[in-house]
């Protein structure tokens, strides 16, 4: 399933981004040019071919994602939201941010992608409302959103 929605990074999650696609391609000009070497051998190969689509990723993430802009605060699961939740019932609270990427938006606070089956089954979820989801390994979990909150990267987050 695909969307058209623009995706979603923290400030921070941005500046990961930037710092990451910088590294790559500063390897890629400093490194390994296949085309160049005779003697590659195709593990080179292929970390040069990883390295490429990787630096289009993040250029094409850079190019098109809506960058710490939150949300309203209504309370409807969306990217750029901070959760707590509960899971299969469980007495403990996980504070998660739901977002987009690869990349955490801060060290305090653990990201669900919207991509992921446990993001895909919240979004759109209203406090207090109960999703349920199939893990890759085959397993349905309940997830409880508790509270839905637009993440704010100034505010530490309080567990």
């Amino acid at each position: 399933m695909t969307t058209n929605r623009p995706a979603w990074l923290s400030p921070q999650g941005c500046e990961q981004v930037r710092d990451e696609l910088e590294r790559l391609l500063l390897e890629h000009r400093a490194g390994f040019q296949p085309e160049h070497d005779a003697d590659a051998d195709a593990d080179a190969w292929a970390r040069h071919r990883w390295r490429e689509r990787r630096i289009r990723h993040l250029q094409e993430l850079l190019l098109t994602a809506e960058i710490g802009s939150a949300p309203p605060d209504d309370g409807l699961v969306e990217a750029g939201m901070l959760l707590t939740v509960q899971f299969d019932g469980s007495s403990k609270e996980e504070t998660v941010l739901l977002g987009d990427g690869d990349v955490p938006a801060a060290a305090d606070v653990e990201v669900y992608s919207t991509a992921s089956p446990i993001g895909r089954a919240l979004l759109g979820a209203i406090e207090g409302e109960t999703r349920t989801c199939q893990l890759p390994v085959g397993r349905t979990v309940s997830v409880t959103v508790l509270t839905a909150r637009p993440y704010r990267h100034d505010v530490p987050v309080l567990e």
